[in-house]
């Protein structure tokens, strides 16, 4: 296997000339020269001289549906099951698989149709449901991948499986495996940003879904909030003036420089690094999330709630605003379409808080030219079942999760626009067509920004790791 790795040991004689590595280097380089004033270029420095491909996109904007979204009431149109309203589940179709503790019990297994009206949109005729009229306004801008499927039947590892390749804790995140290999392109903000959405915490998010895993802690993601401190514990304490801050950093970078020659740790790199970055962030955050001098032509295409500051559409913007100034990986949580019960409110919420958003996201990226370098994609862990969970009644029921086959899309960056790839069966229960298994999903994102899945690897207790651990297939087909 042709592994890309980097080891960050080095002895004293070439401590200086193979410093430039990163941030943390470029920075002490420069305070013990007396030049922290000095940028480098490219603080974050990937560890790939360059990236394996030509990259199709140079970001991604990764719109993250946490709880599962209802496939059926969305985009994989099923009349079928209005048809069969009410009737037991076929054994045929479920073929014995594993159901989830929430319905395994369940005497019977009542087929839900969607109360939902869909139609198609576009000249591609994308299926797209009443529930988002402005999405089905840019259908041929999207590529539908209808044929997804996981292994994991939970949120928890889920969730973790998309975010790091593993339903164990503890791998990096696909932000920071991007980062690490190919580093950041502004040397005041980080290479990987996270946002989520306020008001809509139906489960839990864990820091480690963005974290570095094992990989060097510069790369881990950072969450920005709404409200006055947007990045926590990052500006100075009361009585600290920003003079006596870079003093302050200047001295300690000295002695960090006598330890990593002593030591050689990798983290003390890391951490001069950080702490350079949030001094520069003191600065360029403020600038960033001041949407003030945003027209209200602009924030009118994200809609109302883009004016409320924490909402999907308010971050939708802010995405943006992060792609222009060339954030490599911008991850933006939306969660609350755990729909176990109250599914036709609680999806007509969901819906309208990220319809227009999305909507206006592309159109906003499109006019200003940044689309066919960013790639967008939306959709959450797994998707939905399609018979009810509890009671099913006239308006009202639930759907309890389904790995077997669920929905993203995709725009922008490299991938085909107005196409639909893959296919589920009549019943929404199983691929029909083109299994795209979450590795295939993450090696072909991967490959659209220029890096090979196989080849970007860290070697961590004895064996090289990388993000689909040895599993994954780019889905050819779909790039443009």
């Amino acid at each position: 296997m042709n592994n890309t790795h980097v080891d960050f040991r080095m002895d004293r004689r070439d401590f200086f000339s193979r410093f430039g590595l990163g941030l943390g280097g470029a920075a002490l380089f420069g305070l013990l020269n007396g030049r922290a004033a000095a940028a480098p270029a490219n603080p974050f420095q990937g560890v790939l001289d360059q990236p394996h491909f030509a990259p199709k996109a140079k970001r991604i904007i990764y719109l993250f549906m946490s709880g599962g979204p209802s496939q059926m009431d969305l985009f994989d149109h099923k009349p079928k099951l209005n048809e069969m309203q009410g009737q037991d589940l076929p054994a045929s179709i479920r073929m014995g698989q594993r159901l989830t503790g929430m319905s395994a019990n369940q005497a019977t297994l009542p087929i839900a149709g969607s109360p939902f009206k869909f139609a198609r949109h576009g000249k591609s005729g994308a299926w797209i449901s009443e529930l988002l009229p402005w999405t089905a306004k840019v259908a041929d801008e999207l590529c539908f991948v209808k044929s997804l499927h996981t292994e994991a039947i939970n949120h928890d590892p889920a969730i973790t499986f998309f975010q790091t390749g593993s339903q164990i804790a503890g791998r990096p995140s696909m932000g920071a495996w991007l980062s690490y290999g190919l580093g950041s392109a502004n040397e005041n903000l980080p290479s990987f940003v996270v946002l989520i959405s306020k008001d809509r915490i139906d489960q839990p998010l864990y820091a480690r879904l963005w974290g570095n895993g094992f990989l060097p802690s510069l790369h881990q993601g950072v969450q920005f909030r709404s409200g006055k401190e947007p990045v926590l514990y990052l500006q100075n304490p009361d009585g600290v003036a920003r003079a006596g801050r870079r003093q302050m950093l200047d001295r300690l970078a000295e002695l960090h420089a006598q330890q990593f020659e002593d030591v050689g740790d990798p983290e003390i790199n890391a951490r001069v690094a950080q702490y350079e970055m949030a001094y520069r962030m003191q600065a360029s955050v403020p600038e960033t999330l001041d949407v003030s001098g945003e027209p209200d032509s602009v924030k009118d295409l994200y809609g109302p709630e883009a004016k409320n500051p924490g909402t999907f559409a308010a971050n939708c913007l802010l995405a943006r605003r992060m792609a222009e100034r060339n954030v490599r990986f911008i991850q933006l949580y939306h969660p609350g379409w755990d729909h176990h019960g109250g599914l036709p409110n609680g999806i007509r919420r969901q819906s309208k808080d990220i319809d227009q958003a999305c909507y206006g996201l592309l159109t906003d990226l499109r006019q200003r030219g940044l689309l066919d370098e960013t790639l967008v994609v939306w959709g959450g862990e797994f998707g939905r079942t399609n018979y009810c969970q509890g009671k099913l009644t006239k308006d009202d029921f639930g759907r309890d999760h389904h790995p077997r086959c669920f929905t993203a899309w995709m725009a922008g960056g490299g991938v085909k626009p107005g196409m639909t790839y893959g296919a589920t069966d009549e019943f929404g229960y199983n691929v029909a067509e083109d299994p795209v298994h979450v590795h295939d999903l993450q090696a072909t994102i991967m490959r659209l920004l220029g890096v090979d899945h196989e080849r970007l690897t860290f070697k961590f207790q004895g064996r090289y790791f990388r993000l689909t651990d040895v599993h994954g297939q780019v889905v050819k087909s779909i790039l443009a």
